[in-house]
């Protein structure tokens, strides 16, 4: 299983690289899912990508509710092929800035394809709040954040918070 994964703080340089796709479907890809599961549970989070453990992959988590009892998705090298002109609002969060909640403009419905582990081709689409989870999540394989899409003035509200992130995140390995 290997070490505890750490969740990357906002500063971090991995969370502003553009991931590359994952190319080899084997038990290393597995493992690190897995491992991103514990990680992402242990921090009481519903969404987890790649970079904020350090990984340059295409690779994302989502917990995915629908079907009853709450359980970690994999979307491997995920794009969005269709979102819908209507937007909605809704407060996020994100491991990566704990205890930084802001609202953030989406579209309200998405289709995604994407790769299972195993590298079969798949297709889902949602309107809920796993559609506002793999948009989130998506950002972050890109170099995006949610704070990114917040106005001016509300990332001026929260430098003194982001400024402090940042200072842990000088601490983290590869900083």
């Amino acid at each position: 299983m290997g070490d505890a994964l750490e969740i990357l703080l906002y500063g971090h340089p991995s969370l502003r690289r553009k991931c590359r796709p994952v190319e080899v479907f084997d038990d290393d890809l597995r493992a690190l899912a897995s491992r991103m599961e514990v990680a992402m549970y242990a921090e009481r989070g519903i969404g987890l990508a790649a970079p904020q453990v350090g990984r340059d992959l295409r690779l994302l988590l989502a917990e995915d509710a629908r079907e009853g009892a709450p359980r970690a998705r994999v979307f491997v090298n995920p794009e969005i092929v269709w979102s819908s002109s209507e937007r909605d609002k809704y407060a996020e969060g994100c491991l990566s800035l704990p205890d930084v909640f802001e609202d953030v403009v989406r579209p309200v419905r998405v289709r995604m394809r994407y790769q299972d582990l195993e590298g079969r081709e798949q297709e889902i689409e949602d309107d809920g709040l796993l559609a506002r989870v793999l948009q989130h999540e998506l950002d972050h394989l890109e170099g995006v954040l949610f704070v990114d899409h917040l106005s001016a003035l509300k990332r001026k509200l929260l430098a003194r918070k982001l400024r402090a992130l940042s200072e842990r995140a000088r601490q983290q390995p590869g900083a």
